[in-house]
């Protein structure tokens, strides 16, 4: 994959730079209550790896119109809080020969055990994952409190962020282990099944992608279309998603951010296209076809949601500095 560039358009400016000056390893605090009322993951649970248990598992119920801001401000925070990582991903549609698993570094043992309470918090945001949480408890007594995760908690991920922004109904969003339990309660809701449910599901294009929504991939089965998906609703599949934090038409790109993505919360710069007649499409994730556009039923927010999140605007100009000194021709004076 090729390493991350800073933008020429000035609106992305603080973000590259932030990316290019965060240390491997250096974990940003999160934002004050009252400047981002955001629990912190790690309160959900109590003890230390090997004897941790999970004590909280309450969402917060918040009006459909505030969740969509929420949800990008939240997931912000988290991105900034695991040290601002960037990938920018491939330019061309996807490949039959998509980037191998382990191929990127993983997180040191001692960033593995710092980042324990919070991965923790997340699965306390799914419902029956005690026994994650139990089997993890073995993992980190038998090779240590730095021991990585053993189960994938990208689901884990997304399902907090929700649960924290507001969605609180399972019949508005199924919180769950695996992506593929939302994703279905999508596909249900865009055919007329599942009246109650936030997110509805469309082919990539389909629909104007905006800050907030969800975009899906597969990995097993490897789906190319919602289609193939809709034809296998219920059964097991891996697949991922992220979320959308940024649209820019002018430079054809869309910016979401995961879970477990290289072991970390993380930010993907995906290329886009427009077809005739249709709306901006990512070209891929990580050589992978992304399938699904899970599209929020809440009011509308600017497409450069990102750049006025109460992280950013806190943290983004103070970052730049070390590049703004580096250029010779940095553009308008953002800070």
């Amino acid at each position: 994959m090729p390493a991350f560039k800073p933008f020429l358009h000035a609106s992305l400016f603080c973000l590259a730079s932030a990316a290019l000056h965060a240390q491997p390893g250096e974990f940003l605090q999160r934002l004050p209550a009252d400047v981002l009322d955001v629990r912190p993951p790690s309160e959900r649970v109590t003890g230390t790896p090997g004897n941790m248990r999970i004590t909280d598992r309450s969402c917060r119920a918040l009006p459909l119109e505030d969740v969509r801001r929420r949800i990008v401000n939240t997931a912000v925070q988290e991105w900034a809080w695991f040290g601002y990582g960037v990938d920018e991903q491939a330019r061309a549609e996807p490949s039959s020969q998509p980037m191998p698993r382990g191929a990127f570094a993983r997180l040191s043992a001692s960033e593995s055990a710092r980042l324990a309470s919070t991965i923790a918090g997340y699965w306390a945001a799914t419902p029956d994952s005690d026994w994650i949480l139990q089997r993890q408890n073995a993992n980190w007594n038998s090779e240590g409190g730095g021991a990585r995760w053993r189960d994938a908690w990208s689901a884990a991920f997304i399902s907090w962020v929700m649960c924290e922004s507001g969605i609180s109904e399972t019949a508005q969003f199924r919180r769950a282990i695996a992506h593929h339990t939302y994703i279905d309660q999508a596909i249900r809701a865009a055919d007329g099944r599942d009246a109650k449910a936030v997110f509805t599901a469309h082919d990539p294009g389909a629909a104007s992608i905006e800050p907030g929504d969800l975009l899906c991939r597969g990995s097993r089965p490897a789906y190319r279309s919602l289609s193939e998906r809709r034809a296998q609703l219920g059964a097991g599949a891996r697949t991922h998603c992220d979320i959308v934090v940024k649209v820019d038409p002018q430079a054809m790109k869309i910016l979401v951010i995961g879970g477990n993505v290289r072991s970390s919360v993380r930010m993907k710069v995906m290329h886009a296209v427009q077809d005739e007649g249709e709306s901006l499409r990512p070209l891929s994730d990580n050589g992978r076809a992304l399938f699904a556009h899970l599209k929020l039923q809440a009011p509308a927010i600017a497409l450069n949601a990102l750049d006025t999140t109460p992280t950013m605007q806190a943290r983004q100009c103070e970052a730049a500095q070390p590049l703004l000194a580096s250029v010779t021709q940095p553009g308008p004076d953002l800070c």
